[in-house]
């Protein structure tokens, strides 16, 4: 039997919501005509969606969708030309009402914070980007960033954007072989990374394992780094060149102008399953993908914090910046345990910081309910308007406990699902339906997900392959350098059909 609904959407609530306000001025009353449409016509939705989250170009597109090439090769945006770093950052430096809103709010584990406002990040990226370029990085060329939760993360990325360069993110968790693994792979000419991170309160040597994957990287001719905490680090003086000089250039004015399906990132998978793959992300991809499911999804407005635990090697770092800032809110970075000194830690962020939007794991969840839930009663979590959460299933306990003490049965649960070749979610929790535990109570608009049997049937009530029938923006632009690997791994199942390669259930309703 399923589940009952625990969270209602009240109807006035629902009338804030950046959803409800475009598909009804999209003229729908109704949500699943509106989802219908969503996917019956995806050049019409997917143009309307970049008007809504007002996406500027150098110049505009001549057709939303070319599919010439079929659709394991969709072409998004033709002939249109935009560059990622103007829409998260520059075009809200330059306006009088958001220049001195914040961009970015950094905490370390030991409880140092910084404020970033956008006129000032803009500024920090036109210097990192000038840097890059005095090291002869070029459009095409790919940066490494090997990096913790710190907001010179963030300013490598969108400064390798600025100058047409691809950044690679990679875990900061990873060691030196894993690392050399993807550095290798993508051919990174510049490797970012710090000295160290603290990690319960013990120094985590970063360098360490950096220039051994530098050594093991042929490709990588400069390592860029970031001093943090004094160590007596080794330096290789023909090698290593540190933050502080490259932020010493002149900002650069010019931003490269890019076309739609110009590579702006490498996100390589986990590589559970044989050699990572190497997901190539777009200009006019993964950043509209990623402001659209938080923008409309998780409905993340201009002035909202915005704060996934997570790490910018895996898919929800990129996410959290390209969703929180293309829509002008602020994004927070913690650069620590979440249960470190005390397993308060990170509701005392949400309360501190005022978080409107957190990510959480399941994982995260089930190790924090073991203390109890006297220590989330300390603080007023009354600045929360949504919980997100990815990257696994959810058992009832866990769910029902958030949902219960951290939401007080009031904040929805978007749960959430999709990947690192998706660019965000397949499946999520639509603010405008009622909330079962540990469900999904919609498709993204704009997906056309399905659930086949082993015969490719589609299936109502039986676990089946999750799948998508059509394309859409944000849909990874083949393998970096392994264009048959991508077909093979999505495509190679039925004729035209993506299979996710995650087993799904769909019910009556949806």
């Amino acid at each position: 039997m399923a589940e009952k609904a625990v969270w209602q959407p009240d109807p006035e609530f629902v009338k804030t919501t950046r959803l409800f306000q475009w598909m009804t001025a999209l003229g729908f009353s109704d949500y699943d005509d509106f989802l219908k449409a969503s996917t019956d016509d995806i050049a019409w939705f997917w143009e309307e969606a970049e008007k809504a989250l007002g996406i500027s170009w150098y110049k505009r597109y001549s057709q939303t969708l070319n599919l010439g090439k079929g659709i394991k090769w969709p072409k998004w945006f033709s002939d249109g030309r935009l560059n990622a770093v103007y829409n998260a950052v520059e075009k809200w430096s330059r306006r009088p009402d958001t220049a001195d809103r914040t961009a970015l709010i950094w905490e370390s584990e030991d409880g140092k914070t910084e404020r970033i406002t956008y006129s000032s990040l803009h500024q920090k990226v036109a210097r990192a980007a000038a840097g890059f370029k005095k090291q002869g990085i070029a459009k095409g060329d790919v940066i490494a960033i090997y990096m913790p939760m710190i907001p010179e993360t963030v300013i490598a990325m969108l400064a390798a954007a600025k100058i047409g360069a691809v950044f690679l993110p990679v875990f900061s968790g990873y060691g030196a072989h894993a690392a050399a693994a993807r550095l290798s792979a993508a051919e990174a000419k510049i490797l970012v990374t710090a000295d160290g991170f603290l990690r319960r309160g013990k120094k985590v040597c970063m360098k360490k394992e950096a220039d051994k994957a530098a050594d093991r990287s042929p490709s990588v001719q400069k390592v860029v780094v970031c001093r943090l905490h004094d160590g007596d680090q080794t330096w290789n003086h023909k090698r290593d060149i540190d933050w502080n000089e490259l932020m010493k250039s002149d900002p650069l004015q010019n931003t490269e102008e890019m076309d739609s399906s110009d590579p702006l990132m490498l996100l390589y998978t986990s590589g559970t399953t044989g050699q990572p793959k190497g997901a190539v992300h777009t200009h006019a991809g993964f950043p509209l993908k990623a402001a659209f499911d938080a923008g409309f999804g998780m409905d993340v407005k201009q002035g909202d914090t915005f704060f996934w635990f997570t790490d910018m090697g895996w898919m929800m770092g990129p996410f959290l910046i390209f969703g929180g800032l293309i829509n002008g809110a602020a994004v927070l970075l913690y650069d620590g345990a979440p249960d470190f000194p005390a397993p308060d830690r990170l509701w005392e962020l949400v309360n501190r910081h005022r978080v409107t939007h957190l990510g959480v794991s399941p994982t995260l969840i089930r190790s924090l309910m073991q203390h109890g839930e006297d220590f989330l009663y300390q603080y007023d979590l009354s600045s929360l308007k949504a919980i997100g959460s990815t990257g696994e299933p959810w058992n009832y306990e866990p769910w029902m406990w958030l949902f219960r003490h951290a939401g007080k049965e009031r904040i929805p649960i978007f749960n959430y699902s999709g990947g690192t070749e998706i660019s965000g979610g397949i499946l999520g929790n639509v603010l405008l339906r009622p909330i079962t535990p540990m469900t999904f109570n919609s498709p993204l608009p704009g997906m056309a997900a399905n659930v086949f049997n082993e015969k490719g049937e589609e299936v109502v009530n039986e676990v089946g392959e999750l799948v998508l029938t059509k394309p859409w923006v944000g849909m990874t632009n083949g393998f970096w350098k392994e264009p048959s690997r991508y077909e093979k791994a999505y495509w190679s199942r039925w004729t035209d059909v993506w299979v996710h390669g995650d087993w799904a259930k769909r019910d009556e309703n949806g």
